[in-house]
């Protein structure tokens, strides 16, 4: 089983986590209707994706 030989440093455990913090979620403006929405995905509201109306949403 493998072992740690040295005590590992605050400043060494520090450095290896500092990748693990949480990015904020990204948010673009729908280009259709100015809503919020995530990049990459259909917009909930008025059913755009990349300029085009993908499906119909209505009330």
């Amino acid at each position: 089983m493998a072992v740690p030989k040295r005590k590992t440093s605050p400043s060494r455990r520090g450095m290896r986590r500092s990748h693990d913090a949480l990015s904020a979620e990204a948010f673009h403006e729908c280009s259709n209707c100015g809503e919020l929405k995530r990049p990459h995905m259909l917009c909930n509201a008025c059913g755009h994706y990349n300029g085009r109306e993908v499906i119909a949403v209505g009330l």
